[in-house]
């Protein structure tokens, strides 16, 4: 029996991405892999013949829908539609995180983003994101009530949640996982904390446990977890997505080309074991 992998499918609308795009040649370096890159805005379907693994980096509607589809077909996508869809609402994203115990800030639903008329009961500063966690959001810290006048006229009719404000150390610490191997990054943060001059800090304590704690809880083999330190310097949990770029750690596309072939060694396993009619 062949157990390296025959075809592996990335659903992206960027194939010169830098992970996927050193991925894809170590797949096809190693084994007998064909690597193809679909956009999924340009189809409505893919075929009869399915591919031994989808790789879902587009984040759109219409690719979680085309996923789900593949899914219900049978095929392996990593990560799972559900999973995907799941890290794109930010008021779900809040609610699965709590409820899994992982340090989150309180997050509150609202309507569009013209109609908030006051700061939450936290007082300011506060967080506006859009509800969406998408490309070209808006994640922005609130001072006062110009700051919100302000936003509300750039973006007016923007579904937003808001968050109580943590302040930090004045690091974002990336974090990112794939297969339960963690990857880490850290850039000042562009929400206006103090301390952002100096060496780069490594992640708070107990960071890298969250990570893995929170692809269990969010079914996630491929995400980024983004944490800050608080004021007591514990982690803090403020965004976990689908996923991400992984901030070209040299390590990332190793880890990745190991997964893909372990999920399409699975994949080749199940169609011996049991075979279409």
């Amino acid at each position: 029996m062949t157990t390296a992998p025959s075809r592996v499918c990335f659903l992206t609308d960027k194939p010169d991405h830098a992970l996927l795009a050193a991925t894809a040649a170590l797949l096809t370096a190693r084994h007998d892999t064909r690597v193809d890159f679909t956009d999924p805005a340009a189809v409505s379907d893919l075929g009869t013949e399915l591919a031994d693994v989808y790789l879902l980096k587009s984040h759109t509607p219409h690719a979680i829908r085309l996923a789900g589809t593949l899914e219900r077909r049978g095929a392996r996508v990593v990560n799972t539609a559900a999973a995907t869809e799941l890290c794109q609402d930010r008021v779900r994203m809040a609610e699965t995180a709590l409820a899994a115990g992982l340090p989150f800030p309180v997050t509150r639903a609202l309507v569009p983003l013209s109609r908030i008329a006051a700061p939450p009961p936290s007082g300011y500063p506060f967080i506006v994101k859009s509800r969406a966690n998408r490309r070209g959001d808006v994640v922005a810290r609130v001072d006062d009530a110009a700051d919100l006048r302000e936003l509300a006229q750039r973006w007016p009719d923007e579904q937003v949640v808001v968050q109580d404000f943590t302040p930090g150390d004045g690091w974002d610490h990336k974090l990112w996982v794939i297969a339960g191997e963690v990857f880490a990054g850290v850039r000042p943060t562009p929400l206006g904390a103090p301390g952002t001059a100096g060496r780069r800090p490594p992640p708070p304590p107990g960071a890298h446990d969250l990570a893995l704690r929170a692809g269990t809880a969010f079914a996630l083999d491929v995400y980024g977890v983004d944490v800050i330190a608080d004021g007591s310097g514990a982690p803090l949990i403020v965004d976990i997505n689908a996923f991400p770029g992984f901030g070209g750690d040299s390590g990332a596309p190793h880890a990745l080309a190991t997964l893909i072939s372990s999920a399409t060694m699975d994949a080749c396993e199940r169609d011996t074991e049991f075979p279409s009619a």
